[in-house]
């Protein structure tokens, strides 16, 4: 074979076989075949897509690129979630203990936050010793007996899509949808998932924009992994507005403790409500695809009754010291670990809350700290932003709308007109928020 016959037949429409995939792939990994051709390649595959069976036998090949985990022994089913990121989205660390006290191993590799997304990993760092660095044993060893794992990707599991992910960056093919679903799904059968549950975001805060975008990738994602044979489901989710009432590392970590909470379930006036409605959706598609539901609407009702018996904020306590994590000193900061440099958000106008957007808000997070722009940055755990109001909310000029962390003085501020521009406001109340557009799968 040779690359560039592989290339120009992609680039005319033509469906590549396993082969021709693994010979691009291993190639590239190697060494062997140079970043330009790999580009053309990928120009080409955004340009005229890929079949199903063709996006599958991508996902196979990178999974394949290096090591896979070995979950040989642990007892299933194994069921994970992924997001496509956004604003304020922190429905794994609530999920995850939720599923693991209905019998579900919920394998968790997750990433750092980039641009306006946060991060799980993120987070998680911001717990006094918690490791998001597992050895396989390790991994293992928690999965079972916790019931869910939390770790970042190593170098060596699916180092194709690593190569691949900076080269897409640079070459104008971060949008191709095929590419994405093989990213997305290579490391997620890299870590053991038998099972997946996806939470499809569109919307400013979200990479697809609008619902049909998020509807293409969603499908994708489905037809792809089905033709490796496993069972998926794909809900289509609101991030216009960010999710929950904190976003920050260590913010949103206290709000999912606070999440977990028996009366959590039931509690709709809260201003966490939107975020336990997604992660309540998501939980009950893990429990029908891990065999302990036989529907959605009994998935939910299995998920708020394990809520209720306060088992998953037991189980989310156990990880973190499973993981390395100092139980005392993390609850000793709950609504203290918190930034010197603090200013309010004020309403500018008498009416109600029209709106707050999620990418000017990431974008202002970003600015604060809580976020990166390039992957070596750092990130702060104490910065952030409280919602006092969000959608829907009656408000007077001068009412609070929310309090906000910078990592320093000077990000504060820079951070605050982008803030107060991110709320819009309307003489009357505006229409309910449709968090869930519809499942896919």
């Amino acid at each position: 074979m040779r690359a560039v016959d592989i290339i120009m037949r992609k680039r005319d429409g033509k469906e590549l076989s396993r082969e021709e995939l693994r010979f691009l792939i291993s190639g590239y990994v190697a060494g062997e075949i140079p970043d330009y051709q790999i580009s053309a390649w990928a120009m080409a595959v955004f340009f005229q897509g890929m079949s199903a069976a063709e996006t599958a036998s991508l996902t196979e090949v990178m999974l394949h690129s290096g090591a896979v985990m070995d979950l040989s022994g642990v007892t299933g089913p194994l069921v994970d979630k992924h997001s496509t990121g956004g604003v304020g989205d922190k429905t794994s660390l609530i999920l995850a203990p939720i599923a693991a006290s209905l019998g579900i191993k919920d394998p968790m590799m997750s990433g750092r936050a980039l641009g306006h997304t946060g991060g799980t990993l993120d987070k998680l760092d911001s717990i006094p010793g918690y490791r998001t660095s597992l050895s396989a044993a390790e991994f293992k060893h928690i999965l079972i007996t916790d019931g869910f794992a939390m770790t970042g990707q190593t170098a060596d599991i699916v180092p194709a899509d690593r190569l691949l992910y900076a080269l897409r960056d640079v070459s104008g093919t971060v949008e191709s949808i095929p590419l994405i679903t093989a990213s997305i799904l290579s490391k997620k059968a890299a870590e053991g998932a038998q099972a997946l549950v996806l939470d499809v975001k569109y919307g400013s805060g979200a990479f697809m924009k609008n619902p049909a975008d998020a509807e293409k990738l969603a499908r994708s994602l489905v037809d792809t992994w089905r033709a490796m044979g496993k069972p998926i489901a794909a809900l289509l989710t609101d991030m216009d507005e960010p999710l929950g009432k904190m976003t920050g590392n260590f913010l949103e970590v206290e709000e999912c403790y606070d999440c977990l909470a028996p009366e959590a379930a039931t509690s709709h006036a809260s201003l966490s409500a939107d975020l336990m409605e997604v992660t309540l959706e998501l939980a009950a598609r893990m429990a029908v695809l891990g065999g302990k539901a036989a529907n959605a609407a009994e998935g939910r009702a299995l998920c708020e009754q394990a809520l209720a018996s306060g088992k998953p904020r037991e189980l989310f306590m156990t990880n973190i010291a499973s993981q390395g994590g100092d139980v005392e000193q993390f609850l000793s900061m709950r609504g203290n670990y918190r930034s010197p440099h603090r200013a309010e958000i004020a309403a500018a106008a008498d009416g109600y809350i029209a709106r707050i957007d999620a990418w000017k808000t990431g974008h202002a997070g970003v600015v604060l700290g809580v976020g990166r722009n390039r992957t070596e940055d750092p990130v702060s755990p104490t910065a952030g932003i409280e919602f006092h109001r969000k959608r829907g909310a009656a408000v007077k000029k001068g009412d609070p709308i929310m309090t906000v962390w910078g990592k320093d003085q000077a990000s504060l501020e820079a951070a605050l007109p982008r803030l107060a521009e991110a709320v819009e406001y309307s003489p009357a109340a505006p229409a309910e928020r449709k968090l869930i557009l519809k499942e896919i799968g």
